[in-house]
């Protein structure tokens, strides 16, 4: 469905061996992280001399200074060598980036989805010039500084630049995505940047553009890599936002309130010079809506940002059931007949013993036409149905909470699938899969859901439950093979399986799928009554 491609950026190794200490240094100087290393062109005879005598005075001063291989250098090394090699010990699949000296900028372009950059040092972001500054002050000498000027200073000794979005190999998309610029800087550059704010804590660096907006994006190429990125900083971070927009920070504020005890800059509308330590630029991810524990620092899964969201929205659902306590209780106290509040305590009681079915129901495309007779055939098999209809100033925290509080939930494939990270894991998620959507529904859907550890049924409709059964012969591809007709690009499955597919469902063959799903409901709750009861 979706095309990609890798983009591997492999580290080019230095070839030179030291054999003469002038050499060493000049290699040194002119090593570049992003490119490796670079031979440098001797200049005339005479200046030659002169640098290169000033340098060896530099180098029998200061011997352990540029003592570091090339690979290493003390300007733009990825990593302590010592380091990069402890990590590896630990952890095959650390991060490019995941050690980085002071005065670096150490970029990790070897995803297909991110890149990622770090900075560390003294780094501070103009926004009026879309770039992050590093200012080092390893230059202070007048001999490094005459080298130093071989190198164009308005250029700076690294730069870098980098689109802080998840989905780099669309190429389209990411045309519309803001750039930074990162470049190192020697201390004599510093008074045109000065602090006008000064942090104390990192900073992570994102976009909300792109398809922020579409509820599976926001949360699949931002919630959850903002969380795997960030929430080792146990919130003593700060989120800079490119393509910033307001709704999203209070859409979303529950969350990022979790993550950060500092409110969120607009890099673009603020236009003060923001300092700090530290600096990530992009965001990690995974995979499809998941969290890969290999790649954690402290292994945490898809369980614990699914108990991360619990925490976040927690202390909104309380208010909101405390709420409607006070609402059920004065309704109560109203009732003129004692046996009336009596009957009514009852029927209440009996209703939460039944398992809860949540349906997400979808307008317009890849509806289900039947809907009322499914919610009418589920109340009849026995569980208290609830319908719910998202919508884009819907409060999240109603909607994880009706979830939450579910033991089934069914929906036809599409973003709003992307609620089943607000399951229980235990939990039974039907999946409704339209023609033409069977790849895409498990790859986005289906399998990230097992990694969460809900019961996981993907119920593949017939062509005569379609509606383009009405509108192609029997024997069309569309309706006969319709991964030929995926095969054939992006558009056609947009055009005809997503934008134009309705879902009118067999009853009696979706029953026994609802029917298997309340059998299990009903032993989990029984088996949970059970426990509380001893």
């Amino acid at each position: 469905m979706v095309h990609s491609y890798r983009y591997h950026h492999k580290l080019k190794k230095c070839d030179r061996q030291h054999a003469e200490e002038e050499e060493v240094l000049l290699s040194a100087l002119m090593c570049s992280v992003s490119s490796g290393c670079f031979k440098w062109t001797r200049p005339k005879q005479l200046f030659s001399l002169i640098i290169l005598s000033l340098l060896s005075c530099c180098l029998i001063l200061s011997p352990p200074m540029f003592s570091s291989p090339c690979t290493s250098s003390l300007l733009y090394s990825f990593a302590v060598e010592s380091d990069a090699v402890a990590t590896n010990n630990v952890n095959t699949k650390a991060y490019l980036c995941s050690s980085v000296s002071n005065g670096t900028i150490c970029c990790d372009r070897s995803s297909m989805r991110s890149d990622v950059c770090v900075v560390k040092g003294d780094v501070r972001a103009h926004s009026a010039s879309s770039s992050i500054f590093l200012f080092t002050s390893i230059y202070n000498s007048s001999a490094m500084n005459r080298v130093s000027s071989l190198v164009d200073k308005d250029e700076g000794f690294q730069h870098e630049k980098i689109k802080p979005y998840t989905r780099k190999w669309e190429t389209n998309l990411m045309g519309s995505i803001d750039e930074l610029s990162l470049i190192s800087k020697t201390q004599n550059f510093r008074i045109k940047h000065h602090c006008d704010v000064m942090h104390d804590v990192p900073a992570v660096f994102f976009s909300t553009g792109g398809y922020t907006g579409n509820f599976y994006h926001e949360f699949n190429d931002g919630i959850l890599p903002l969380y795997i990125t960030s929430q080792h900083f146990k919130k003593k971070v700060v989120f800079v936002i490119l393509d910033y927009h307001r709704w999203w920070i209070m859409k979303y504020g529950n969350i990022l309130s979790l993550l950060s005890d500092y409110p969120a800059i607009d890099f673009n509308g603020d236009k003060k010079t923001h300092c700090f330590p530290e600096a990530i630029v992009g965001l990690r991810i995974h995979d499809e809506l998941t969290v890969d524990p290999s790649l954690m620092q402290d292994k945490k899964t898809i369980v614990d940002f699914r108990n991360f969201l619990d925490r976040a929205y927690w202390p909104r659902v309380k208010s909101m059931i405390e709420e409607e306590e006070r609402g059920a209780q004065n309704k109560l106290l109203r009732q003129k007949a004692q046996s009336s509040i009596k009957n009514l305590k009852q029927v209440h009681d009996a209703t939460l013993k039944k398992p809860k079915l949540v349906i997400l129901s979808r307008n317009g495309s890849r509806a289900i036409t039947n809907e009322n007779l499914l919610v009418k055939m589920a109340e009849e098999i026995g569980f208290r149905v609830e319908v719910i209809r998202p919508r884009p100033r819907t409060e999240l925290a109603g909607i994880y909470r009706a979830i939450n509080s579910s033991e089934v939930m069914i929906g036809v494939h599409g973003a709003a699938m992307t609620h089943f990270l607000f399951m229980r894991p235990g939990s039974v998620f039907i999946q409704v899969i339209p023609l033409g959507t069977e790849w895409a529904a498990d790859a986005y859907y289906g399998e990230p859901a097992r990694k969460l550890g809900l019961k996981y049924i993907g119920y593949q409709i017939l062509p005569r439950e379609s509606s383009l059964y009405d509108k192609y012969d029997k024997n069309d591809p569309v309706l006969r093979d319709p991964r030929s007709v995926s095969n054939k690009g992006w558009q056609y499955t947009k055009s005809i399986y997503l934008a134009n597919q309705n879902v009118r469902l067999n009853l009696r063959r979706f029953q026994r799928r609802l029917l298997r799903a309340y059998r299990y409901s009903i032993a989990k709750l029984n088996s949970r009554d059970h426990l509380q009861s001893h």
